[in-house]
Formats: structure tokens, sequence, C-alpha cells
């Protein structure tokens, strides 16, 4: 960036501090809130089929915002911006601890959705104009290592406050936390600003994406009520349609545009982003259908502390695998390692696709080990390939496009896998099933479309991914890889922060063989 500076070690410090402290919270707060669900149902009397809106509209509105706050932290100042999505953050976690219904809990989420963007899109932002070189690579490996300690910790912390404190607990601290890193930051961050930014922002861009994912997501949550192929339920993928290709058209019109529409035809960044997707989306499913099928009491009653030490293995599998997989993919190739990751992940998914009414924890554990290693696997090069398929000058392009599929991805899958999960397991019901079958067979049915899906990333790396570069394998590129499931961090193999010479570095990105 043009308006790069060093700061003082002090100030370099303190940003790090708040920025690493912010995405920490958002990322802890995000994923607990699934174990959270049973507990608000119950105390607002709002049915957990409507509550879902609580996960997918928190991930749609930060689909249609990451960029766009990027883009005005570039031009109105970067402290402002974060700041503003901090006190944002703080209105929206009072406004959750206070509800007194579910309308509420799920309108603060929203507004939860885009602060949430925006403290982490800013963040980073900050971070990166705060230092240069190796202690750059440092401070966002950091970051990057917060960013999957909170969300690690998330459903523990959760299940933990709902028994000292209730459900609201956790938005009450998290508030707490962020008026601190606001006062942190006051203090101890400097404004910064790209001064060869766009000064146009793509606020049509930004409507369009929430009009496309709105109805889409609205139509997937209630076609089991309304019907697939109702009026209704057309009606809104119609909507969707239509909105979609308006965002298309005005895309290729404006200025500054969310989506550079000549990305598109790099193949290379297309299937990167496409795997991103389908792996954020199809563990953000089961992380939610998880959380309430442990805690049913016709199935495992769990508590909400249960239920997120049982969610644990998952979380800490990712980031356990998260050393090795550069070093794979520099040895065994990307796409080797992306497919091989979606096949464990398939695998994973098929067995829980058998899940029975008899089954106890223990036969959740192993294919949910199996499924975080798989996501493991692919998240990282997925990641990677993203930036490194692409000039330095629009690695920040790529870096927003993934980020933004990964929230589009966790509100249709969660969306989806919410629907199916709630169809079957009415339809049993109705068939006379008991509680505890029914409720397994809609675990089941969820799970075969998210091993569906899986497969379809297996067929993606061996068409899609070819030959890109390779992260060496160092310290930074391990901290990115444990936090690929969340946003994508710049690795060695990003033309920005490599200092490669090979062939592979000089060539065009957007070129290359099958490996």
């Amino acid at each position: 960036m043009s308006d790069v500076v060093v700061q003082s070690s002090s100030r370099a410090g303190g940003v790090l501090a708040a920025t690493c402290i912010s995405t920490l919270i958002v990322n802890a707060n995000t994923s607990a809130v699934s174990i959270l669900l049973p507990a608000i149902s119950e105390d607002t009397g709002m049915g957990l089929d409507t509550l879902q809106w609580a996960v997918t509209g928190y991930s749609l509105v930060g689909a249609a915002v990451i960029i766009t706050s990027g883009s005005l932290g570039d031009v109105f100042g970067r402290k402002r911006i974060f700041q503003l999505g901090l006190a944002l953050f703080v209105v929206s976690c009072v406004m959750i601890a206070l509800a007194g219904s579910g309308e509420m809990v799920i309108a603060g989420r929203l507004i939860q959705g885009a602060s949430g963007a925006t403290i982490l899109a800013c963040g980073l932002s900050l971070l990166s104009v705060a230092t240069t070189g190796d202690a750059n690579l440092r401070a966002v490996s950091l970051w990057g290592a917060a960013a999957a300690v909170g969300a690690a910790a998330g459903p523990l912390l959760g299940g933990v406050l709902v028994d000292l404190t209730g459900w609201q607990g956790l938005f009450w601290i998290d508030a707490g936390v962020a008026v601190g890193t606001m006062v942190l930051t006051f203090a101890m961050v400097s404004e910064s600003r790209d001064p060869d930014a766009p000064r146009s922002i793509d606020f049509a861009g930004t409507v369009l994406i929430a009009l496309t994912l709105t109805p889409l997501l609205l139509g997937v949550s209630k076609s089991g009520d309304w019907g697939w192929i109702s009026a209704a339920t057309l009606g809104c993928f119609a909507i969707s349609i239509v909105a979609g290709f308006a965002f298309w058209t005005v895309e290729g019109r404006v200025q500054a545009p969310l989506l550079d529409l000549a990305l598109l035809r790099n193949r290379i960044l297309v299937g990167a982003t496409i795997a991103i997707l389908i792996g954020a989306g199809t563990i953000n499913g089961l992380m939610y259908l998880l959380s309430l099928y442990f805690q049913d009491p016709a199935t495992l009653d769990f508590t909400p502390l249960q239920a997120g030490l049982a969610t644990l293995p998952a979380t800490v599998g990712l980031v356990v695998v998260a050393p090795l997989v550069p070093r794979l993919a520099k040895r065994l190739g990307g796409r080797q390692v992306i497919g091989a990751g979606f096949l464990i992940t398939t695998l994973g998914f098929v067995v829980i696709g058998f899940t029975d009414a008899s089954w106890q924890y223990a036969s959740f554990l192993l294919p949910l080990v199996a499924i975080a290693v798989g996501m493991g696997l692919s998240n990282g090069p997925s990641s990677s390939a993203a930036t490194a398929s692409v000039p330095a000058h629009q690695v920040g392009e790529a870096s927003g496009v993934s980020n933004m599929a990964r929230y589009v991805g966790a509100a249709v899958a969660t969306a989806l896998a919410a629907t199916i999960y709630g169809t079957v397991t009415a339809n049993q019901r109705s068939d006379g099933q008991a509680a505890d079958a029914a409720l397994a067979s809609g675990l089941a049915a969820a799970s075969w479309v998210m091993a569906v899906f899986s497969m379809l990333g297996v067929l993606l790396a061996v068409v899609a991914i070819r030959r890109h570069r390779m992260a060496h394998g160092t310290v930074q590129d391990a901290a990115a890889s444990a936090a690929a499931h969340l946003h994508t961090l710049p690795t060695t193999a990003t033309v920005s922060t490599s200092s490669t010479t090979d062939d592979s570095a000089r060539r065009d990105p957007t070129e290359g063989a099958p490996s």
C-alpha cells in the first residue's frame, strides 16, 4: 500500500494488541452462538427453525459488507471505521443480552454480522500498515493465531457461561472487552488511509449482494413449510436470480467494484474460491446441527458445556493439522492436498450419514475428527492458492473475494442443513417415528448432502485448481493455515510477500499445467 509507515514499537504493539483481541472476541462470539441457541430458544419462546437466522443472518450481512468496510477504511480512515465496527459490536452485544424476544436476538446478530466483518477487514489493514518486513509477517501470523484460538474457545466458553451467568453472559463480557479495545485503539493506534484508493464506494454492489442472498436463504429456509415448488419458494429464487444478474451488471460498470469480473477468468482463483465456499459451508452447517442434536433432550441431552466440549475436537483438529499442511502442499502439491482433504471430509460425513438413534457420543468422535482434519488439509492450500494465483496488485482483491465466499458458504449451507434437518425430522415424526429416531434421520439426511458437497470439492481440486506457487512451510504459513477456515491471510506463496525467484514464481499465475 502506498500509505505504509513503520510505527514506533510501542504503537505497533498497541495495534497488534487491539487487532488480536478484537479478532479473538469476534470469532469466539461467532463460534459460540450455535451452542447458545437452545437456551435462547427456551428463554424467548422462538423455535430453533426461526432462530437459525441468528446464525445465517450474521453470515449473510458479513458477506455483503466485508469488502465494502475495507474500502471505507481505505478512504475515510481505517482506525475510524475499525472503531465504528467495535462500537456497533458493543451495541449488538448489549441489544442481544437485553433481548426479550427472538426477533431482537436476530436483529442484534444482523448488526453483529456487519460489525464483525468490519472489525476483521479493517483490523487486518491496520496491522498491515503498522509494521513492515518480518515484523509484519509475525504480526499477521499472531492475528491469525488469535482468530483460530477464538474460534476454538468459543463453544467451550459459551457452554461455561450458560451455566454460570445464563446465555446473556457471553454478550456482556464481549461488550466489555470491545469497549476496552476501543479505548486501547484510541490511545495506541494511528490513523491511516490509502490516498490511491478510489473515492467511489460500491454501495450498490453491497445492497445487491444482500438482495441476492436474502431471498435465496428465505426460500431455502421456508421450503419445508412452503414446498420446494411453491409459488413463494420459486418467487424467492426468482428474486435472487434477478438481483444476482443486476449485481453482475453493476460490477461491470462501477469504478471500484466489489468483484472485479476479470478475476473470474482466473481458473485457479475461481476454483480455490469455490473450494473455500464449500469448506466453510459444510463445517459451519455441521457445527450448527451437532450443537442442536447433542443438546436435544430426545437424543444425547447434553448441557451447553458438554456440547461445547463435544464439538471441541473439530476446532482443535483444524488447528492441530495446520502446521503440517503447508509442508505437505509443498511436497505433494496443493491440488493433491486439497483433494485428499475433501475426500477425508466426505468420508466423515458419510459415516455421520448412518447416524442411528442408538448412537452415543463416541460414535460421532472419529468422523468428527476426520471432517476437521480434512477441512484443515483443504482450507490452507485453497486460501494460499487464492492469493498466489494473482499478480501482486490483485492480492487484496483475491483475498476479499475468498473472504466473502466464506460468509456466503456459511450462510447458504447452514440454512440448507437446518432446513433438511427440520423437514426430515418433522416428516419422520408425522409418520409415527419416535423423536430420537426422527432427529437421527434428520441429521443423517443433512450429512449426506454435506458429503455430496465435499465430494464436489474433490472434483474441483482435480479439474480447476492447477499448479501454483507453494508456501514454504514457515511458522507464518502454519498460522495462515490454522486461520484459513476463518480468513485468508498472506503466505510465503503470495506474490507480494514471497521472495521466491524460481520459474513457478515468474510464470503467469493464471496459467499452469496439471501437476
